[in-house]
């Protein structure tokens, strides 16, 4: 899929990997980008970057009735970068309550899910299109600091592929990322190697143009995906052992 020309919409866009969504959409020459997020005041510094080009969308992918505003206004989307999302850091056991497990799932998972269930027809009417869903390694492994957040990206990973299987018909691509650490502020405790913010835009982008369905940005995310393939059990343990550490 070109990248030149189009119109994509990103969630999460004053986020610390949204933004390098919208700056490489702009590089790679997409005509309109809707940059979305809970308050439009977030995005002042992204939009002024090119008014023309940009639009700030006030979205909460949680709220149902707001998705569909949004759907409303975007009615030549195809491509849909689905980038918002929470991580809480807490386990399964220690934490006093489910409010951190429950909020994850909410935004990661369902939200994720009612974007995707909102703009297929879009994509659909504009010729198939394309859904970069913003996933993680984690999805696929679980890290106890970070531990429900990994359940609720392994569920967007199942997702992804089950929206895959259904929208083939349409011919709408469906995109799933799974970097390593980003390097963010969020991330500022853990040990590198860490892909930077831009990678995993770049990286994620580049999958749309050649077609790839599962894009592993960064250094760790590559090397975890391989042990992953060939040695699941060590990686688990690898990771599980961290937290006595």
């Amino acid at each position: 899929m070109k990248i030149a020309g189009i119109t994509a919409f990103v969630t999460g866009a004053n986020g610390d990997i949204g933004q390098y969504y919208i700056e490489a959409l702009r590089d790679l020459g997409a005509a309109r980008i809707y940059a979305a997020a809970r308050k439009t005041s977030a995005l002042q510094d992204i939009v002024a970057g090119d008014r023309d080009r940009i639009i700030p969308i006030a979205l909460d992918i949680t709220d149902e009735s707001s998705v569909k505003a949004a759907v409303k206004e975007c009615q030549e989307v195809s491509l849909l970068v689905n980038n918002a999302g929470i991580g809480l850091r807490q386990g399964f056991i220690s934490p006093q309550d489910l409010s951190a497990a429950r909020g994850e799932m909410e935004v990661n998972y369902f939200g994720t899910l009612n974007m995707c269930r909102a703009f297929a027809p879009i994509l659909k009417n504009n010729g198939g299109g394309a859904i970069v869903n913003m996933i993680s390694i984690l999805g696929r492994v679980n890290f106890p600091f970070n531990a429900s957040y990994g359940a609720s990206k392994a569920a967007a990973f199942l997702m992804t592929q089950g929206i895959r299987a259904e929208l083939a018909a349409q011919n709408t691509l469906v995109v799933g990322v799974l970097p390593g650490t980003v390097d963010t502020p969020g991330s500022h405790d853990f040990p590198p190697p860490k892909v930077s913010p831009q990678a995993v835009a770049r990286e994620a982008l580049q999958g749309v143009i050649d077609g790839v369905e599962d894009v592993y940005p960064g250094e760790q995310a590559k090397e975890m995906e391989a042990q992953l393939r060939s040695e699941p059990k060590a990686l688990e343990k690898a990771m599980g052992a961290m937290l006595s550490k």
